[in-house]
């Protein structure tokens, strides 16, 4: 049985970034909307055959939100919970876990790098 290569890399001192060419928007609420064009032959297909929308509009909540613009690539992600914590105070708790699991989907996702 291979064991998996463990990864050295401190995922908290990463760096994420927005993915070049990602299309955002915020409301006056001052909620996040990313803006995902569905390209692709499959999801041509599907367009065609069953109605499916050619962007694809995803909300984030108010931490989401609140976090998204911050990604510059050069701030690191227990730099961007300290901000988080100052603003949301007890709200945000369990803090580092949520970052983690936020960014866990951003990533899998493929709407931000980390640097």
């Amino acid at each position: 049985m291979k064991k998996k290569k463990e990864s050295s890399k401190n995922y908290l001192a990463l760096c994420p970034c927005w993915k070049e060419g990602l299309d955002w928007s915020v409301d006056e609420e001052g909620i996040v909307t990313l803006n995902i064009e569905n390209k692709g032959f499959f999801n041509r297909l599907a367009q065609k055959l069953f109605r499916k929308p050619k962007v694809s509009y995803i909300h984030l909540d108010a931490f989401g939100s609140f976090i998204w613009p911050l990604l510059d690539g050069k701030t690191t992600i227990i730099e961007l919970g300290k901000k988080v914590e100052a603003h949301f105070g007890d709200e945000a708790s369990p803090l580092y876990e949520r970052l983690a699991k936020f960014f866990q989907i951003l990533d899998s996702y493929h709407f931000i790098e980390m640097k």
